[in-house]
This record gives C-alpha cells, sequence and structure tokens, in this order.
C-alpha cells in the first residue's frame, strides 16, 4: 500500500470509527439497565472483541507480540480508559452543552500535542476545519442548558486530553500493535464501573443490547481508529471522529423519531459540511498527486 493509499484508506476507517461510536445515543436509550451496569458489560464485550480480531488477524504470532509490548500499549490503554471513564462521569456532573463545547476542542489539542512530542504540524486545511466544526458544535449548542459543577467540566477536560494522548501515541508508535491496548482499556473501564454496578440484575433483552452495544459501538470504532489513525496525522484523526457529533442525534431521530432542536440541526449541517470538505479536499489533492 503507497503513503496516498494509506491516507486514504486512514480516513475512511476513522470515519467508519465514528459511524459506529454514534449510535451510543440510540443503544443507550434501548437499554433499560442502570448507567453503570450498562457501561460493565458493554467494557467486557467490547474488549473481549477487539482482542478476538487481534488473535484472529495475528494466529500464531499474537501472543509473542502481546509479550513485546511496551510502555506505548500501556498508556495507550490508561488513557483511552481514562477517556471513557471521564466522559461517563463528564455527562453525569456536567450539562451536555459544557461536555461537548470541551470535547469539540480535540482536534486542537490533539494538533498541539502532536507537533510538542512528534514535531508533526497540522495542514492549514485541518485547522479551518476543525475551527469550522467547532463553531458548529456551538451553534447545535444554542437553547441547550448549561450548567453543572466544575468537576464534571474537569472530567470533560480529562475526556478531550485523554483522546488526545493516545491518538498522539497511536500515530507516533504506528509499529506497535495497538488493538491489545485499546482492549484492555475497554476492560479497565468495566472493572472502574464494576463497583458502581450490579451486573446479575441485567434482564435478557438489555443483556443481547448490551453485547452489541459493545460490539458493533465500542469494538468496531476502536478497530477501525486504531488502525486508521496510525495511518494520517494526529490532528485530522480526531477532526474525523467529530463526524459522531451530528450523527449521534440524526441515528435517534431516524429510528426512535426523537426529533432535534433545530439549533441541533444547523450546528449538525455545519459540521458535516467542514468534514465532507475536508475530505474531499484530501481526496482531491491525493489524486492530484498520484497523477503528477
Amino acid at each position: 500500500m503507497t503513503a496516498l493509499q494509506g491516507h486514504r484508506s486512514g480516513l475512511a476507517l476513522v470515519a467508519l470509527a465514528a459511524i459506529c461510536w454514534s449510535s451510543a445515543g440510540l443503544f443507550t436509550r434501548l437499554i433499560e439497565a442502570d448507567l453503570m451496569t450498562m457501561l460493565f458489560w458493554r467494557g467486557i464485550f467490547s474488549g473481549s472483541a477487539v482482542l478476538a480480531y487481534f488473535f484472529l488477524m495475528e494466529r500464531g504470532n499474537a501472543i509473542s507480540q502481546i509479550r513485546s509490548l511496551g510502555w506505548p500499549a500501556l498508556a495507550v490503554a490508561v488513557l483511552s480508559a481514562m477517556s471513557m471513564v471521564s466522559g461517563i462521569g463528564s455527562l453525569r456532573y456536567a450539562a451536555v452543552a459544557d461536555v461537548m463545547i470541551i470535547y469539540a476542542t480535540v482536534p486542537f489539542v490533539t494538533a498541539g500535542l502532536a507537533w510538542l512530542v512528534m514535531g508533526e504540524r497540522a495542514s492549514a486545511a485541518t485547522l479551518i476545519a476543525s475551527f469550522v466544526a467547532f463553531c458548529g458544535v456551538m451553534v447545535s449548542m444554542f437553547g441547550a442548558d448549561w450548567g453543572g459543577s466544575m468537576f464534571g467540566r474537569g472530567l470533560a477536560v480529562l475526556m478531550t486530553l485523554g483522546m488526545a494522548g493516545f491518538s498522539v501515541l497511536l500515530r507516533r508508535h504506528r509499529d506497535v500493535p495497538m488493538l491489545p491496548a485499546m482492549g484492555a482499556s475497554a476492560w479497565l473501564c468495566s472493572l472502574f464501573c464494576f463497583w458502581f454496578a450490579d451486573p446479575l440484575s441485567i434482564s435478557a433483552q438489555d443483556f443481547v443490547l448490551v453485547a452489541m452495544f459493545g460490539i458493533v459501538q465500542n469494538a468496531a470504532g476502536l478497530i477501525a481508529y486504531t488502525i486508521g489513525s496510525r495511518r494520517i496525522p494526529a490532528s485530522e484523526a480526531t477532526l474525523i471522529a467529530a463526524l459522531e457529533v451530528p450523527l449521534t442525534p440524526f441515528w435517534v431521530w431516524l429510528f426512535l423519531t426523537e426529533t432535534p432542536s433545530f439549533y441541533t440541526l444547523i450546528g449538525g449541517i455545519v459540521v458535516l459540511t467542514a468534514l465532507v470538505w475536508h475530505i474531499q479536499g484530501e481526496f482531491r489533492r491525493t489524486a492530484a498527486a498520484t497523477t503528477v
């Protein structure tokens, strides 16, 4: 695979990860189990599915690769788990509007961290698209409830730093098999939630839905993001992952007829426009480079 083909496949895989992650709102509305019980089982299924995929792909090399993992994989697992847990907590202790505005800064935080750690500079197109997407998120928050504790906002900051951190590490250590680390991060999230959960209280219907939640929404997203983010700049990966923001209310509207607000629609259109413009621009650029 050439560098240009790798870049295109990276964009597509990260976009696929965002589509998978955006189904979270749909699953959380369908599942009646309490939050911590739901997240405990989701992590179990997600981590197991990621590791099953890794063993299927690597076969006889899987064990030796896991044994060779060093501190980068451990750091990715911890940062990813931190991002999951703090994201859960931020939505519980702070208003959704506060959390989404902080989350929308991920591409900028990632760009700065990637420059400090790797000297990787974000392109002007990526920074412009990130800014437009950020404005779109702000528009979608008009009329939303604001407030909540500073503790909740602090958790949202931790979530943002965690995602930026593990995105940069995935990019920097492209030669390290990081899928086991991402599977372990889901299990770490389950370990945290276990102390606040009641795992045996879940109904059979919820158990099936949670299994789908873990495999379809989280595991598939983690696999696609882990592979795709190694092929494109870290700031670009987190920008494309912002596709999750407008798609989350879209799936809820499509399947559950929960109508989003006017500002959510307008903000979502702005975010989608920025991302489509950026992706099309990158595909045109790679196509032009291929014909030279």
